[in-house]
């Protein structure tokens, strides 16, 4: 049993931390938005700042929105380094790992990871794909960045949460795993809405396509899971919007600095935009649908 921090208890990150407890281990827990009751009826610990679950945790795990919450919860006041140490190198922090399971900039990563090391800890940046689902079934894809020894000490965790548990590289090669899943991903999207819509304006049943689709080449996850929610008109996430929003700037910022060309991830951020722009950054990012809709002007179905 090691004893693990948890920080950043929403809709990722509250059951993965449920998992970790059920799996026998002492969680610490901190979120901005307060400790559920759930996880420390389960056993958890609530913490009055990142800086007290940093203290008490061997393994300290963050699982936030963006780069900049990261960066406050790791460096802030009362924050993850603070607990760590008072001083570099400090015996206080030898040995302990953190670990960033948020989706945030590859570059800003190798920044943070250094930093980390600078206090004689480890550091795993760890982003993760599957969504509530996958949380919640302790099923998500896993992408790590650090040093194969710290990647080893954490892997039996990670095992707790996900079962595709891959060490891609050094640090911030994790997250830049992670902006080509959601690349991939968004992309899909936009596919599955184009072709359910076609089908749909052509007068055909959206749902039967859909379940003659799954048995063929065009089956996917994104066909299966979110196709499913564009004709039950199921667009409570899931996962945000602005949360894709965000991951997709990350890519089209890297593919600028990079000088590649990323047209079709430029044209699905502008449909998550529209979205945005009428109200859905918060709705589930198979709703990206709507906007097609409304260039159609016609919905996949009726919920």
């Amino acid at each position: 049993m090691s004893n693990i921090g948890f920080i950043g208890l929403g809709i990722m990150g509250k059951p993965m931390a449920l998992n970790l407890i059920k799996g026998g281990h002492k969680l610490y827990l901190n979120s901005r938005s307060g400790v559920p009751q759930e996880l420390t009826a389960a056993g958890g610990v609530a913490c009055a700042s990142a800086k007290e679950v940093a203290q008490k945790a061997d393994i300290v795990i963050t699982m936030v929105p963006d780069t900049p919450d990261v960066e406050k919860v790791l460096f802030g006041a009362g924050g993850v380094a603070e607990g760590l140490t008072g001083t570099p190198a400090s015996k206080a922090a030898a040995g302990k790992t953190v670990v960033d399971m948020s989706s945030i900039s590859p570059i800003e990563t190798k920044n943070y990871a250094k930093r980390i090391n600078g206090l004689g800890c480890e550091y795993l940046d760890a982003p993760v794909s599957g969504g509530e689902v996958g949380a919640k079934n302790a099923a998500l894809t896993i992408m790590v960045g650090g040093p194969q020894a710290a990647f080893d000490k954490v892997k039996p965790v990670f095992e707790l949460m996900g079962k595709n548990i891959t060490l891609v590289g050094g640090n911030g090669d994790g997250q830049t795993c992670k902006v080509a899943n959601q690349i991939i991903v968004a992309l899909n999207i936009e596919a599955v809405g184009e072709a359910l819509l076609f089908a749909s304006k052509a007068g055909a049943d959206p749902a039967k396509v859909r379940q003659a689709l799954m048995g063929g080449f065009a089956a996917s996850r994104i066909l299966e899971v979110h196709g499913e929610r564009m004709i039950k008109r199921t667009f409570d996430p899931g996962f945000r919007i602005e949360l894709h929003q965000k991951d997709l700037s990350l890519a089209l910022a890297g593919a600028r600095a990079l000088g590649v060309s990323l047209p079709n991830t430029a044209t699905a951020q502008e449909l998550f935009n529209a979205c945005a722009a009428n109200g859905g950054a918060k709705w589930d990012h198979s709703a990206m649908v709507k906007a097609l809709e409304k260039l159609a002007n016609h919905d996949v179905a009726k919920g």
